[in-house]
């Protein structure tokens, strides 16, 4: 497994395997690697010759210092699992080397309306900061294929609207959130949670799938304020902080209308110091 630190052999070894007319796979990650992130890494080498894992805290996506500065890490026992599933080489770039001018003078991409809302507008900057990151490591390993999870949808769909917007020839793959056993979506943000307070994540999982199932079920034009309603007040009761819930079009986060088939209900949590994401897709009746 080859340790990547700059831009210079990165390209080197990309350019030497697409010599050799070899395919390669990315998997964007900020390590504190869990069994999603190594989910993502399986699904890749089934999809390309060869594979790259960035591991890489991106400054420019945190809005909040404190956050950033407390983000977990623990890149030997990351280089230690990549290693046993055979990855052929990890990007691990510092600061410098990504933003040479600086955080203030790095220029930026902005993915309008689909980025300015739910976690955007909670977390200004964050999709400009993800846009560019993203950016910057396709223009430097240019994949093939790329790998995300679902469960930062709203950042997948931003990222499919970029590659398409800005041409990037790269497919972008994408899989379901891995959970545990009590449903609770993996996020390397979890090891913050207290013994207490993982004990009640899981509820938030809980109450998204009760919102999916009656709304599979009911037609929503009338009772979806209400429904929404109830699964907000039932998390705030129980120590959850509601930064949103709400369900959309799966297609591009915009209101349900008649012709909806695929649907999301996603929400943002803050429970004690940890924020927590999770998401469910459905389908919805034709109701046209």
């Amino acid at each position: 497994m080859n340790i990547i630190e700059h831009p210079r052999p990165l390209r080197a070894q990309t350019r030497q395997w697409r010599r050799n007319q070899k395919s390669i796979a990315l998997v964007p990650t900020m390590g504190h690697l869990h069994d999603g992130h190594l989910a993502l890494v399986e699904h890749a080498k089934t999809q390309a010759d060869h594979v790259i894992v960035s591991i890489f805290v991106n400054p420019l996506q945190f809005d909040n210092a404190t956050d950033l500065k407390s983000y977990p890490s623990s890149i030997a026992s990351d280089l230690q699992q990549l290693s046993s599933l055979g990855v052929d080489a990890i990007f691990k770039p510092t600061v410098d080397l990504l933003y040479p001018l600086g955080l203030e003078l790095a220029p930026k991409i902005h993915i309008p309306l689909l980025g300015d809302e739910f976690c955007g507008a909670h977390r200004p900057g964050h999709f400009d900061g993800v846009a560019t990151i993203v950016s910057k490591l396709f223009n430097l390993i240019e994949p093939d294929i790329a790998v995300f999870g679902r469960k930062d949808y709203q950042q997948l769909l931003i990222i499919q609207r970029l590659v398409s917007e800005l041409n990037f020839n790269i497919q972008i793959k994408a899989l379901d959130t891995v959970r545990t056993g009590d449903g609770l979506a993996l996020s390397s943000r979890n090891a913050h949670l207290s013994t207490e307070e993982r004990e009640l994540a899981c509820m938030l999982y809980a109450t998204l799938k009760d919102v999916a199932e009656q709304a599979e079920q009911h037609q929503l034009t009338d009772n979806l304020p209400a429904l929404l309603d109830q699964a907000i007040t039932r998390l705030s009761q129980a120590s959850f902080k509601v930064e949103y819930l709400d369900l959309r079009d799966a297609n591009d986060l915009q209101a349900i209308q008649a012709g909806t088939t695929q649907a999301i209900v996603l929400a943002a949590v803050q429970l004690g110091k940890v924020r927590l994401i999770d998401n469910i897709l459905f389908k919805l009746a034709d109701r046209t």
